[in-house]
């Protein structure tokens, strides 16, 4: 019997479940590894290969570009004194996403800088998400002092301050109108701070500085681009006289109980403004302390019937073209004229008249009879070619050119009103320009309010001859005789004219017993350096006449203008002082 043939195995004694777990640590291992490796890669590729990533990193959290501040151009008058000025002042600002966590120092913050705490709260949450509000700008030295306190007191606050400079007004009231004022940004808004803005403008500059975290500037890294100050402004006012036509005009606004007064000074050799006010005035260092409507500068933005200040500037023009002489006579007879179909009446019954006569009674007949020796074409062209109906291209905004209507639709009773000043209409600036015109022997100079180095541009509108005449004839109205004894200066020849104007509403024509008293001046009356309007609106009192309500102020700053510039007086004559003229009248 034979057996059968069996083969021996080896048996695996290892468990199932080891061999299994030695497999996934291997793999793991294999994972850790791999990890390792792309780990030590991508170090070596940021770290070594492409460290620009981790600086531009590191940069977007605490790199900033900051703006270098710049300062706005100064304003000054022709001596250098400054009119406006830009001060550095700290300036608040937060970043709302730091702020936000620290809802406790908030109304530390408002109490410090005198706000609502639950209106800067909501502001905070508000703009949660940005990076950048303003809190509060351009605060004073002890204030910041408090609120950089509260920042380092408080971790990642991010509450900062910068600097930016403010607006201030040295000249206060007295050159408002004529400075004019900024915005929050810094940027004009009326007067020559806006005429002038992109030259006063400042232009910042741009750095790259690194902060902390509570963004306070750690170290200055690049500048990228300079700060350029804005220019200044050289005015030709002169701060003296200024501040002297302010309060003399100030003065008989009062005193007369006016609505609104204007007065403007040009120098006949340059034709400067040396000075320019107005009332009522307003304070560009306090804007909320002023009501809107006195920020107008009258002077240049409102118009006036000149009344019988135009009247000179009519003798002028028949003068000019030969048609009278100083001594021509003519018959006012009992002082009313008809002329289409209207009655021109004067104050008085005057009789005969010669030309100097009639410019120093102020008749409104005598001077209508001229007008009409003369073609309306020869009228109208002296007043165009003097600037009435144009701007006078001074460089300021809102500046009115007045109203001079085409002679071609004069009517014949208009041909007769335009004579003593009624029918058209022009700014106290264009009217002292006009009589620049008879003080400069009949030579037009371009009005300026800054200060000029070279000689104005000049155009002949009058012989000289003319001109020398008119202002003779000028001087007998600042006599006994004359409507404007008060005008007249001790030792000095004054030559000017009186206007009283009935008011116009417009469509409603005339207001009764409203009236706008001008004079207008010159002085010395032989080489004149100075003329003067002064123009006060709706006086209220027992006066309104120009020569009682204008020309004492014309005097008064007159007087002083004299002595700050050192013109000499060229009339030592007693019965034209003030004295004299004041014993004579009685």
């Amino acid at each position: 019997m034979s057996r059968a043939k069996v083969t021996l195995r080896p048996v695996d004694e290892r468990p199932q479940g080891l061999a299994d777990f030695r497999a996934r640590r291997g793999v793991l291992l294999a994972g850790f590894g791999l990890a390792v490796v792309v780990l030590t890669g991508a170090l070596f590729y940021r770290q070594i290969w492409d460290n620009d990533y981790l600086t531009r990193q590191g940069e977007s959290r605490f790199v900033r570009e900051r703006e270098i501040p710049a300062r706005r151009g100064m304003i000054l008058d022709r001596d250098g004194q400054p009119l406006a000025v830009s001060t550095p002042m700290k300036t608040v600002w937060a970043d709302p996403r730091l702020l936000s966590q620290h809802p406790e120092a908030v109304p530390q913050l408002a109490k410090i800088l005198g706000l609502d705490a639950k209106k800067l709260a909501d502001k905070v949450r508000a703009n949660a998400t940005k990076g950048f509000i303003y809190i509060q700008r351009r605060i004073e030295p002890s204030v910041a002092k408090e609120v950089q306190a509260l920042a380092a007191k408080t971790r990642d606050l991010g509450v900062s301050l910068d600097t930016e400079y403010r607006r201030y007004y040295p000249g206060g009231s007295e050159f408002g109108h004529i400075v004019g004022f900024t915005d929050i940004e810094d940027r004009g808004q009326e007067g020559l701070e806006r005429a002038y803005e992109d030259a006063l403008a400042a232009r910042p500059g741009l750095r790259r500085v690194l902060q902390d975290g509570q963004q306070n500037v750690v170290e200055e890294i690049e500048q990228i681009s300079a700060p350029h100050n804005g220019a200044d402004l050289t005015l030709s006012l002169d701060h003296g006289l200024q501040f002297i036509a302010y309060r003399e005009l100030q003065r008989a606004v009062q005193e007369h109980k006016a609505a609104a007064g204007t007065a403007v000074i040009l120098d006949v050799v340059t034709g400067e403004v040396l000075a320019m006010v107005n009332q009522p005035s307003f304070n560009p260092n306090d804007l909320a302390g002023g009501k809107p409507g006195n920020r107008r500068n009258r002077a240049i933005s409102d118009v006036m019937e000149p009344g019988s200040t135009a009247k000179p500037l009519v003798v002028a023009a028949a003068l000019d073209l030969g048609k009278i002489t100083p001594n021509t006579p003519f018959n006012t007879g009992n002082g009313t004229l008809a002329v289409g179909g209207k009655t021109v009446k004067d104050v008085h019954a005057y009789g005969t008249l010669t030309t100097t006569g009639i410019i120093t009674k102020s008749s409104n007949v005598g001077v209508v009879k001229i007008a009409m020796m003369m073609e309306r074409a020869s009228l109208w062209n002296l007043y165009d070619r003097l600037g009435f109906g144009k701007p006078t291209e001074i460089g300021f905004p809102g500046e009115s050119g007045g109203r001079l209507r085409d002679y071609k639709r004069w009517s014949t009773f208009e041909h007769a009103t335009q004579a003593f000043g009624y029918g058209f209409n022009v700014t106290a600036l264009q009217l002292a320009q006009a009589y620049a015109v008879l003080a400069a022997d009949g030579v037009k100079r371009q009005a300026s309010l800054l200060r000029r180095t070279e000689p104005a541009p000049e155009e002949r509108i009058l012989k000289p001859d003319t001109a020398r005449a008119v202002r003779a004839m000028m001087e007998t109205v600042v006599s006994v005789k004359g409507t404007a004894r008060l005008a007249a200066i001790e030792g000095y020849r004054v030559a000017g004219k009186t206007g009283t104007a009935k008011k116009s509403s417009g469509r409603r024509g005339y207001l009764a017993g409203k009236y706008q008293s001008v004079f207008a001046g010159m002085v010395p009356a032989g080489k004149p350096r100075l003329v003067m309007v002064v123009m006060i609106d709706e006086p209220h009192g027992k006066a309104y006449y120009g020569g009682l309500v204008a020309a004492p102020v014309f005097a008064k700053v007159m007087t002083e203008a004299l002595r700050i510039f050192n013109v000499p007086p060229d009339d030592p004559t007693p019965a034209l002082t003030l004295a004299g003229l004041a014993e004579a009248g009685k």
